[in-house]
């Protein structure tokens, strides 16, 4: 097992990258500080994984088990007033640990339920998917999403501790598992160019879920952003560069329907776009973003928006990001390769001239 940790002073934190973790009784229970807990999956994880994490608790005074269904779609206000019903219902105290269970959508709803609960209760990360692992589960973003604008009602919400049990990657579809990869790549991107040309090289080995390399790059992605989170928790500066083709991946989400391109798809996309910018700008080689095309075109990933999405709709959803500031929308770009920036000054002239070719 290697550990890592988030520095936030008194909010600090321990990542546990290993195997077998969902069956580490003292591990788990070093972070359940009361007798009772309310664990949070869905319906595709629960039954795979819940009985394990149910065993390691062992005995406790009240546990409650609430299963969601699966999918982005569900990660919205009326979900989230279900679970205050069943922990409300079952007299949940101040003194209750969440525990999330599952990908990113039921880390994001159940640390925004703990740190809404009675003002915040402690929670405990246990993610089960790739991009989970290696980005959503780590630096205590959460939120839900809401019919204009993804993820733009939650709270900055610490957990007490991330457990990153690699064996549930074996049972992650193809196309989710693909979705992951589009976080690790990113890392290298923004701040880590060996790295990135690791990637390059390790994709088969990646591909074929060989542990070793698994391993190390959940770790490296994991190290790069506990790195940022640590300087800028709430992304007043530093932090934003986590959003490398977020911003038009978030929009893609938005128009084509939350869950019907899974997230790491969208930011695939949107990386691409993103690089193609910053080529067009003149700060990278444009023989870059054809290596990057290929290494996505590689993990199974898509490289192109979707054929109905004008750029006058990307435009429009871009407007309304949560990183816009005063009226300007500020993306993610690279000004060299493992080096990325913040940027306010894209006019909208520029994002046509960049988005109309790939939307015709």
């Amino acid at each position: 097992m290697h550990t890592l940790h988030v520095e936030l002073g008194e909010r600090s934190y321990p990542i546990y990258i290993g195997r077998d973790l969902l069956q580490d009784a003292g591990l788990l229970n070093n972070h359940v500080p009361g007798s009772q807990v309310v664990l949070v999956s869905n319906e595709t994880v629960a039954p795979l994984y819940m009985d394990r994490l149910r065993a390691a608790l062992g005995e406790r005074s009240l546990v409650t088990e609430i299963i969601l269904a699966d999918g982005e779609q569900y990660k919205n206000l009326d979900v989230l007033a279900e679970i205050f019903d069943r922990v409300m219902g079952d007299r949940h105290s101040r003194n209750t640990t969440m525990v999330a269970l599952g990908g990113g959508v039921v880390g994001d709803i159940t640390g925004f339920a703990a740190a809404c609960y009675q003002r915040g209760v402690n929670f405990i990360q246990v993610p089960t998917t790739l991009l989970a692992q290696v980005d959503s589960s780590v630096g205590g973003k959460t939120a839900v999403n809401h019919p204009l604008g993804k993820n733009m009602i939650g709270a900055f919400y610490q957990p007490r501790a991330v457990l990153i049990d690699i064996n549930t990657l074996h049972s992650l579809p193809p196309r989710e598992y693909a979705a992951g990869l589009a976080e690790v790549i990113k890392y290298g991107l923004i701040r880590d160019e060996p790295f990135y040309r690791w990637l390059q090289q390790q994709m088969p080995r990646l591909l074929s879920r060989d542990e070793a390399v698994l391993a190390e790059a959940i770790e490296r992605s994991c190290a790069c952003k506990a790195e940022v989170v640590a300087a800028d928790e709430r992304e007043g500066g530093l932090r934003a560069i986590l959003n490398l083709g977020h911003t038009f991946g978030h929009a893609i989400e938005t128009a084509q329907g939350y869950g019907n391109w899974l997230h790491g798809e969208a930011v695939a996309t949107g990386m691409l776009i993103a690089l193609k910018l910053s080529a067009q700008r003149g700060w990278v080689e444009a023989g870059e973003v054809a290596a990057l095309r290929e290494l996505l075109l590689s993990a199974g990933l898509p490289v192109a928006p979707p054929e109905d999405m004008s750029a006058a709709q990307f435009i429009d959803l871009m407007g309304r990001d949560k990183k816009v500031i005063d009226g300007r929308l500020r993306l993610v770009l690279l000004r060299a390769m493992g080096e990325a920036c913040v940027v306010d000054d894209v006019s909208e002239e520029e994002l046509l001239a960049l988005l109309e070719p790939l939307a015709s």
